[in-house]
């Protein structure tokens, strides 16, 4: 098959890219093409463009959970962990640890899904406006907060407005 052939066929399914040889699974120009289909099918290609910017970018924004799949130096790349954790804030979980102590991070983590704040670092837990943005966006991320907030009225009552099953998690 040549790349013509296999632009064609990723254009019209981007998970055609796993059946195409090593060669040109390490070809740019088809690889952006088919993270353009389906992010997530960074996954099938080279390693060498899982480090590649645009590529990584791409995926992400055509599909969060393409974040699980890129090279590491992206998983501590705040600029990249943020546009990740736009779609689903418990991507978070796939990024450097380092970066589940940096507030901005978890806040805009929280905001996208609250059950991110279970990744958050343990100081977060305790951060009465984080807690409260998490249990607002899932009220069951109640369960991941420090236990005095489980007994705050404000705040297990923002949790009970979003879900009456957070009361589970309440003093």
């Amino acid at each position: 098959m040549n790349k013509k052939e296999a632009l064609e066929i990723v254009k019209s399914s981007g998970y055609e890219l796993e059946n195409l040889s090593d060669e040109l699974k390490k070809d740019k120009e088809i690889v952006l093409e088919a993270v353009k289909q389906n992010g997530t099918v960074i996954q099938f290609a080279d390693d060498s463009l899982k480090k590649d910017e645009e590529i990584v970018l791409e995926a992400i924004k055509n599909n969060g959970y393409a974040f699980e799949y890129v090279d590491q130096i992206f998983k501590k790349d705040k600029k990249i962990v943020l546009e990740a954790i736009k779609i689903d804030g418990t991507l978070i979980s796939y990024a450097d640890k380092s970066l589940t102590k940096d507030r901005e991070i978890i806040l805009h983590a929280v905001k996208a899904h609250g059950a991110a704040l279970e990744y958050a670092d343990d100081a977060f837990k305790k951060d009465r406006e984080i807690v409260l943005e998490a249990v607002k966006q899932h009220g069951s991320a109640i369960q991941y907060a420090d236990e005095d907030f489980k007994k705050d009225n404000e705040i297990v009552l923002e949790a009970v407005k979003k879900d009456g099953y957070a009361l589970e998690y309440t003093d």
